[in-house]
Order: structure tokens, then C-alpha cells, then sequence
């Protein structure tokens, strides 16, 4: 479960089956338009991604980015309250979105006929949706609500939170994408309005259509319900923040509501789209991935000291962290589990990994890179991902060859870069006494 949860919301890689064509162009107001042609199925995704995360919150406001995802779903000026969804429904599709902390996605899967009622949606999301005191106040309580049940009221529901606090201390990572409560709460109606039209622009948007469709026809409707939609006004520039070291191990321990210990252990790690973040998240993949993993056949199977470990790195556009969990099995104090853990990395810190078991992880990135993109949805975030957040889409056929650059030596160079004692935060989660 705590895998699931972490691994949902967090791993959002980009990736190739064969090469991904596409085209792109932008508007003259600043939209970015990124088309794939796919005839082999009626289908088509419409997706717009904005560059807002909650990296781009003020300190005092967390949960903005997060919360217009929420709000988006209001209605518009054309659109009335709560129809939204019920629109993309009767039209034989389905639709969603999710904020992370470097962006905010939206996204219609349609038959592939309805694709110029997709376009008029994401328009009318762009161009003028309610945002007012109705649709605040509403949304101010499903917000709220959703804290308290996915983590306020959820074992380990706040081990993220906890962590990121810790870890971070200057940069906007350290709050969590679902913002605090009281800040969501005091928010005034002219705040949330100020913030969707500085983020909720085309100069700072990518639309992606995927699917079966006709590239010029696709050309044309683009043009038809975006290219009056006027720039942004606010002129707004992130400023990047350089997090600086940890200056030792930082250890707590935190009492909770739940039945059995947890274990985790957080380093500082390298930024998607490096060299060593494709290393990373091959060793991370070494350890734990799998009951053939070193972590999983050692500890669970073998000294049964574990019912469940996994090493995932998150990947952020900014240097972010890999997270390792563990749970003792029954009656093994916590202490023991983390040693053996330490033991475990410190056998990768010291010789190379066999030739037998790299080439066991290069066929499983492999695999996963190829059939990722096997799904018209995952090609449209993928996309977007890799033009939001890197300025390059064409990196969507270039993943595959980064993993399988990364040599064993590369593997064990990181593991003795990150997995150091003084660049991690441990966290025990105990049940209250």
C-alpha cells in the first residue's frame, strides 16, 4: 500500500516504443502544440499541462496548485457548475488531472470523433473558468476533506510531508503538493482569481493531442479555440532555488495511529533528465524491484526480518530524493532491519554488480520503457512532461538509449555519491503508546 502510494504520485517517467513521431509548432500567443497521429484505434487524448506545481506557491499559500485542479472542474462561463465531467461522459469518454509539485496536468480520453469537443473544453478551461465564491468555498471543503482522508487519517499518510520538511530547508519542495489547511482556509477570493491568471495562460501551457487524428484538420481546430486566448499578463518567473547540503544525518522518530513500525530513509538525489538519475533509478530498480530484488530476497525472503521494503527515487525536475521503506516483521525491533538495510547498500557502495544482474536490469528498463508507451495516454504526458519541464520534446525517444548507457561503474559511483549516511533524513514511524 505505502509503495502504491508513493509510486501513484509520483513516478511519472517518459518513454518510447520504437521512435514517437510527432509535430509541433506554437501560436502567437505563447501555446506550445505538440500532435502524435495514431490510426490504430478510435481514440484520442487531449491534454494540457501548465508549469505550476507547488514549487511555485508563495511559503504562505501552499495547496494553490493543487487546489485549482479541484477548481478547474467548476464549470466556465459556457459551461455550467458541476457539467464538466458530465459532458466528456455522455460523449463516451473519460477525463482527470493531477498536480505534482513542478506541474499541473489535465487530460480527455475521447472517441476519436469527439475531438473538437475535447479542444472546446480545454479552451474554456483556459480562457474563462468560474473561478468565484461559490466554486472556492466548495472546493475549500473537498480539499479539506481530502487531506484528512489521504493523510491526516492515513496510516503513513504524512510520512511525505514529514519528510520533505526535513530534507529541505530552503527549498519550495519542502511543503507538500497538498498545501496546509489553514493556508487553503485563509485564502481570499482575489488570491486564487490573481493566481489563474498568472498560471492559467497559453504562454505557459503545452497542449497535446494524441490519437487518431489528421494532423491539418488537428492544425485547424487548434487554431479555431486557441489562437484568441491573449497571453498572460503577471510576466511570471520562477526563480530557482539551490537547496544547500545537509550538514549531517538527520534522525527523528514520529508516533502515530499505526499498528506496525516503519522505516524510512530519505537521501538527496540527483534531477530527472541526468546522467545519474537514470543510474539512480537503475539501482533503486536493483534493490527492490521484485522479489528477486537484494533488498527483497535478503530481508524478506532469506532473514525474513521484513514484510515489505522498496527504494523509489521521486523524480522532480530539481534535485529531489530516494526514498527507501521498510516494515519490520513481527518482533524485530526496527533498529535491526535498519542495519541490515545498510548492509545491503553498502555491499553496491563497494563491488561491481555482477555482469548476470546488469543485464537482468538493463532487459527490465527495457521492457518498461518500451511497453510505457505502448498507451496513447502515457504518449501524451509524456509529451508534455518532457517539453515542460525540459524545453525538449524529442528527449520522448531518447530515454531508452540514457538507461542503456548507464554502466555498472556508473551504478556504483552513485551508490557511494547519495547513499551516504550524512545525506539522508531517517524516519521511525512507531505506534503510539
Amino acid at each position: 500500500m505505502l509503495t502504491f502510494l508513493l509510486s501513484a504520485t509520483f513516478m511519472m517517467g517518459f518513454s518510447q516504443s520504437g521512435k514517437i513521431e510527432y509535430t509541433e509548432f506554437k501560436l502567437d500567443n505563447g501555446l506550445h502544440v505538440i500532435l502524435h497521429q495514431d490510426t490504430k484505434t478510435p481514440i484520442v487524448v487531449v491534454s494540457v499541462m501548465y508549469d505550476v506545481g507547488s514549487k511555485h506557491e508563495k511559503p504562505d499559500r501552499t495547496g494553490f496548485a493543487h487546489f485549482f485542479e479541484h477548481l478547474m472542474f467548476e464549470g466556465t462561463e459556457n459551461i455550467g457548475r458541476g457539467e464538466y465531467s458530465k459532458i466528456v461522459e455522455r460523449a463516451g469518454g473519460a477525463l482527470n488531472a493531477n498536480t505534482a509539485f513542478d506541474r499541473t496536468y489535465y487530460y480527455e480520453l475521447l472517441p476519436s470523433n469527439q475531438l473538437e469537443l475535447g479542444l472546446w473544453l480545454e479552451s474554456e478551461r483556459m480562457l474563462h473558468a468560474t473561478v468565484d465564491s461559490i466554486g472556492i468555498q466548495t472546493q475549500k471543503q473537498v480539499v479539506m476533506e481530502e487531506k484528512k482522508q489521504s493523510i491526516d487519517n492515513q496510516p503513513y499518510g504524512t510520512m511525505l510531508g514529514e519528510t520533505l520538511k526535513r530534507a529541505f530547508t530552503i527549498h519550495p519542495y519542502r511543503w507538500h503538493v497538498i498545501g496546509e489547511a489553514e493556508h487553503i482556509m485563509a485564502a481570499s477570493d482575489e488570491e486564487f482569481q490573481a493566481f489563474y491568471d498568472t498560471f492559467y495562460v497559453p504562454d505557459n501551457a503545452v497542449l497535446v493531442i494524441a490519437g487518431d487524428i489528421d494532423i491539418n484538420w488537428t492544425k485547424q481546430l487548434v487554431s479555431k479555440y486557441f489562437e484568441d486566448i491573449p497571453r498572460g499578463e503577471k510576466n511570471y518567473v520562477y526563480q530557482k532555488v539551490i537547496e544547500p547540503p545537509l550538514k549531517g544525518e538527520i534522525r527523528d522518530t514520529i508516533f502515530d495511529n499505526v499498528q506496525l513500525p516503519l522505516i524510512l530513509q530519505a537521501y538527496r538525489s540527483p534531477a530527472m533528465n541526468t546522467n545519474d538519475f537514470y543510474a539512480m533509478s537503475m539501482l533503486s530498480t536493483l534493490l527492490s524491484e521484485g522479489e528477486s530484488s537484494r533488498l527483497y530476497s535478503e530481508l524478506v525472503d532469506n532473514k525474513q526480518l521484513a514484510l515489505m521494503v522498496n527504494s523509489i527515487p521521486l523524480p522532480f525536475k530539481e534535485p529531489s530524493l530516494s526514498v527507501m521503506l521498510a516494515l519490520p516483521n513481527m518482533g524485530i525491533d526496527p533498529d535491526v532491519l535498519e542495519k541490515a538495510i545498510d548492509e545491503e547498500v553498502e555491499k553496491v557502495k563497494k563491488e561491481l554488480i555482477p555482469e548476470r544482474e546488469f543485464q537482468k536490469l538493463r532487459n527490465q528498463f527495457e521492457n518498461q520503457v518500451i511497453s510505457e508507451n505502448q498507451r496513447m495516454a502515457s504518449i501524451a504526458h509524456n509529451l508534455a512532461t518532457c517539453y515542460t519541464y525540459f524545453g525538449d520534446t524529442s528527449l520522448i525517444n531518447k530515454e531508452l538509449a540514457r538507461y542503456m548507457a548507464v554502466t555498472r561503474e556508473d551504478i556504483l559511483r552513485v551508490a557511494n555519491e547519495y547513499f551516504r549516511t550524512e545525506n539522508r533524513v531517517v524516519l521511525y514511524y512507531m505506534p503510539k503508546r
